[in-house]
């Protein structure tokens, strides 16, 4: 297996990147979802720190991006959904500094009246679990990332650690809202959960890439890209791959970019190494 990787690392290093419009929306989508959920680690970190009084009147919390594309963080009240108790704005690619820290300006805005609609739908969903889709996992919490585009209303589910050293793939959902916040469907993007260490135990063969099987879908998801770019300071592997029955995914987490090629090509290049 190593020698297929290292194949193929030489393989996506000197051809263009395969791209077509479902992996362009998977990894646009993915790069967005990482840069919100930035801007929601920092502004939770900063909001503890300097905001402890107002810690027990938070409702919950979430972040979309603006025309101008930066990104905003809110924390609204637990008694009235439609009051923003703290609004952070964060550049583009968030950094811990916030560019600004609004306290002042309490209304919700439209779009952050629906982005909070559907995100307190899905985790109530979630929550009560009446029909045991979702499942939940020890040392483990949900993260509900709410997305409105010109094409559709989402609630994206992801399952995050709450123990150092590893990353979690998997357990994650997506549920679907219509133009007037209406819950939809939902779906699984995993049917089930993987963990990866931060580094392997072998300090002399460290990792150059990780993998996991898709059953459900094709190619590697906007969840996993959110997830691995999340994490990519923190491991020592640079590369993921994903598998298929047809398809095969490599994403790069150092130039963030995806690389995606035919599963026979995959075991053509797999079988020579092996001669």
């Amino acid at each position: 297996m190593q020698k297929i990787i290292i194949a193929l690392l030489l393989l996506t290093s000197s051809l263009i990147y395969s791209q077509n419009k479902e992996t362009e929306k998977i990894l646009s989508e993915g790069k967005l979802l990482f840069r919100m959920e930035k801007g929601s680690w920092y502004g939770t970190d900063d909001m503890l720190a300097r905001f402890k009084t107002k810690k027990d009147s938070v409702g919950g919390y979430l972040s979309y991006e603006t025309d101008d594309n930066t990104i905003n963080t809110i924390f609204f009240s637990r008694f009235d959904s439609d009051k923003i108790l703290i609004r952070y704005e964060f550049d583009s690619l968030p950094k811990p500094e916030p560019i600004k820290i609004d306290t002042l300006n309490q209304n919700a805005t439209d779009l952050e009246r629906n982005l909070i609609s559907i995100r307190q739908d899905a985790r109530d969903r979630a929550y009560a679990n009446e029909d045991k889709f979702f499942s939940f996992y020890d040392n483990t919490s949900l993260n509900f990332i709410p997305l409105i585009t010109d094409k559709e209303k989402s609630v994206f589910v992801l399952t995050g650690p709450q123990v150092s050293g590893i990353v979690l793939l998997g357990n994650d959902y997506k549920l679907s809202y219509d133009k007037k916040n209406e819950f939809k469907k939902k779906e699984k993007i995993h049917n089930t959960i993987l963990q990866f260490p931060y580094t392997s135990e072998d300090k002399e063969n460290p990792s150059v890439s990780t993998i996991h099987s898709h059953i459900i879908t094709e190619y590697i998801s906007s969840t996993d890209v959110c997830t691995l770019l999340l994490y990519k300071k923190y491991v020592e592997w640079n590369r993921h791959i994903v598998m298929s029955e047809k398809e095969v995914s490599i994403f790069d987490l150092e130039k963030e970019s995806l690389f995606t090629m035919k599963r026979k090509a995959w075991e053509k290049i797999y079988n020579n190494e092996k001669k």
